[in-house]
Formats: C-alpha cells, sequence, structure tokens
C-alpha cells in the first residue's frame, strides 16, 4: 500500500508537471497574441507626418482650441515639450508620465483611461493665423497661407467658438480615451493656455483606409466615397502635404486643417421626399452610387442628360459641385464626425450635424471649393456653417528631442 501510494503521488506530481508545461506554453501563446493585440491597436507618434491625418479614420473625436494666455515664450515651449511627452505616453495606452506614487500632490493622469487599450489614439496639433503675433517672437515664421478664413457664402458663425491659438484633435475607437487625451492636455497647459472652445464627435463620416467601409452621414447617406485614401501617396504628395515650395522651411511635410462646424436641419430633411433626398446629393441612398451608376464607386458620369434634356446629375448636386474633374482637380482629405449637442431651446430642434475637418496643402484649395459650394450647392437648404478655425500643422518629428512644433522655434 505504501508502494501504491508512493507510485500515485510520484504520477500525480508528473502529471502536474506536464500540465503545467502545457499552461506554460498556453501562457505563452496568450501573452504574444495580446502583444500582437495591443501592437494593432496602436499607431505610431513618431513619423515624417503626422498622425491622424492619413491615418485610417477612428471612430471617435474629441477636438479642442486653446488660446495661450501666458506672454512668456519659454513658457510656450515647455507646454509644448509637456504636451508632447504625454500625448507620445497616452497613444502608447500607457497613462501621463509623472510623480504618482505619493498621496500628497495630484496624480499626474487624471485615470479615466486607466484599464482601457490605446484605442488607436492619433493626437494631431495645429497653429492658428492668432500665434503668430508679437508676444513669442513669431511674426516672421508665419507662413503666408496661414490668413484667417475670409467670409464665405451662407455662413452664420460664432466667434466663441471658432479660430484659436492652437488645436489639437484626439482620434480613437473609444469616446473615453479620446476625451482623456484633451482632458489631460488641457489640465497640463492650465496657466500657459486656456480652452477657447471644444467638441466632441462620434461616427466618422470619411474613409482614408484602403480596407474601410463607407460610413453614413447624419442625412442617411454614404460621406466620402472619393475621398483621398491613406495609402495613396501620389495624392497625398499633390493635394494634402505641404512641399519644398513653402515660404517656410519648418512647415516642410506639414500640412493645412480647416475645422468647420456645420448644423444640420434633420428635422426639414427627414420631410423631404426621397427623390429630392437624392437630387440633393446626386447619389442614391441605399447604394450610395451616383444618379447615373450603380454601384458606390461608379465614376459619375456628368454628362449624362435624361429625356428631358437636364442632367441626371442635377447641377445644384452636391456630388458635381465638389467633384474634382469640376474644379481644376483640387482635392482635399476630408476627416469629419457626426455630433449631437443636445436641443437647440429657440427651436425644439436637434442640435446636430457635422464637424467638418479637412486637410489640404493650401487653405486656398478649400475657399474656392466652399465658395463654390455655398453658393450654389442644393444642400444649403439644410444646413448651415456655424463655427470655423484654420490651423497649420507642423510636420512628424524624426528626430530625438523633437517636441511638437519644435521647427517652429528653431532659430
Amino acid at each position: 500500500m505504501a508502494e501504491l501510494s508512493r507510485r500515485r503521488f510520484l504520477g500525480s506530481l508528473a502529471g502536474a508537471g506536464v500540465a503545467g508545461a502545457g499552461l506554460a506554453i498556453a501562457g505563452t501563446s496568450i501573452s504574444a497574441a495580446a502583444s500582437a493585440s495591443a501592437a494593432a491597436d496602436t499607431v505610431a507618434f513618431r513619423g515624417a507626418n503626422q498622425a491622424g491625418i492619413s491615418t485610417d479614420v477612428q471612430n471617435q473625436l474629441a477636438f479642442a482650441a486653446f488660446d495661450v494666455t501666458s506672454t512668456e515664450r519659454a513658457d510656450l515651449v515647455s507646454m509644448l515639450q509637456s504636451w508632447t511627452t504625454a500625448a507620445e505616453a497616452m497613444t502608447r495606452g500607457a497613462p501621463v508620465p509623472g510623480d504618482s506614487a505619493t498621496s500628497d500632490v495630484p496624480p499626474a493622469d487624471t485615470g479615466e483611461a486607466d484599464g482601457l487599450t490605446a484605442s488607436r489614439l492619433t493626437m494631431t496639433i495645429g497653429f492658428g493665423p492668432s500665434l503668430f503675433d508679437n508676444r513669442f517672437g513669431l511674426a516672421a515664421r508665419r507662413p503666408a497661407a496661414l490668413q484667417p478664413l475670409p467670409a464665405l457664402p451662407g455662413e452664420l458663425l460664432d466667434n466663441t467658438r471658432s479660430n484659436g491659438d492652437i488645436a489639437v484633435q484626439a482620434c480613437a475607437d473609444d469616446p473615453q480615451v479620446a476625451f482623456h487625451a484633451i482632458r489631460n492636455l488641457a489640465r497640463i497647459g492650465r496657466g500657459t493656455v486656456v480652452n477657447r472652445w471644444t467638441q466632441l464627435g462620434f461616427g466618422r463620416t470619411s474613409v482614408t483606409g484602403a480596407g474601410q467601409s463607407t460610413p453614413r452621414n447624419l442625412m442617411g447617406f454614404k460621406d466620402g466615397t472619393r475621398n483621398i485614401r491613406g495609402d495613396d501617396t501620389t495624392a497625398l504628395d499633390q493635394h494634402v502635404w505641404i512641399g519644398d515650395g513653402t515660404d517656410q522651411a519648418w512647415m516642410r511635410g506639414g500640412t493645412y486643417l480647416v475645422a468647420r462646424r456645420i448644423r444640420m436641419f434633420v428635422e426639414n430633411w427627414d420631410r423631404d421626399l426621397l427623390s429630392d433626398q437624392q437630387a440633393v446629393f446626386g447619389r442614391t441612398k441605399s447604394a450610395g452610387a451616383p444618379l447615373t451608376g450603380t454601384d458606390e464607386f461608379d465614376t459619375p458620369d456628368f454628362a449624362a442628360t435624361g429625356p428631358d434634356g437636364t442632367h441626371v446629375i442635377p447641377d445644384d448636386a452636391h456630388i458635381r459641385l465638389a467633384a474634382f474633374e469640376n474644379n481644376n482637380g483640387l482635392r482635399i482629405l476630408r476627416r469629419g464626425y457626426s455630433f449631437n449637442d443636445g436641443i437647440d431651446p429657440s427651436t425644439g430642434g436637434l442640435e446636430a450635424g457635422l464637424f467638418f475637418i479637412s486637410f489640404q496643402s493650401d487653405p486656398a484649395t478649400f475657399v474656392t471649393l466652399q465658395r463654390k459650394l455655398g453658393a450654389n450647392d442644393a444642400l444649403n437648404e439644410y444646413i448651415q456653417h456655424v463655427a470655423s478655425g484654420l490651423f497649420v500643422c507642423p510636420p512628424g518629428m524624426t528626430r530625438d528631442g523633437d517636441y511638437w512644433g519644435s521647427g517652429l522655434f528653431e532659430a
């Protein structure tokens, strides 16, 4: 009996060893899978161009514009360095670096993203025309194209929700991750900047990734079918990235960001006939195809006419007016989001619409297109541009010691 018990005991140890080895192997596989998943969930923060521009569009947005309250150049530089360190950590899914080991000081990170993944967070910075005044010695570094946007047809802008010295765009697949990113920059910048306005967005209204499906805007139509894709380097170099022709060397590899808050009068839109809605966009609502085709990605035939001799795609249809074929080849990279900010107390209607974001190598491209759309687009009956901003986005960071906009401050 003693021998038998001993054999059973040794056998049980051997079995446990085999099981333990199996658990170790499984643990290794789980760890490798987790690492691969984390890598897929992260977008590189550093590179020749800033992330969050040609990056595959994420599902959620937090956008903020700031005014600089300090008059000291050193304060602004120090803040941008701290922002860069924090942003780089958050895009890895890590908390804001700092001393959080003692309860005698506020924590370095606000904590609401603790336990969440990076969610493909990207953070993109831009500088408004107002930053290039006499406060920080930047007037000579202001690019000639960085001027306040001119008045455009049909707009009714709220200046309290427009412009700003600095803008930061945070995009992620988790709304709390995007919110956390902006909240922490605002906290770090306190005393140097003050938040001028913010905008949260849900549901992307564009596509930049080759494998992404086309989303729908709040009017129910597919949006961004003909947008520039992130893998189309030729189009990006031609229409998005600032090249060697710029008057400011520090901007090469950067771009211009236009942000427009566009109110949609969805209650009026919802009462319109399907045929009218489709004529406004120049596409079918269900498939997203141009009115001259059957598939979403069919090339619109702008010359096609119906039995009555009029264009199948109406002369005031949105896709006709916006098409690069009808605008001397002008193109922009769109990266907008839907928003809903509750109820307009004066009308009882939804305060909802499109937070339009575009990137282009010259802001004149946007101005040219918007003048045409603002004056002729059938869509204008249902929308109004109510806030606006223009910012120049510096290039990405490739050198040791680079921080957001470091080239702007170099002698």
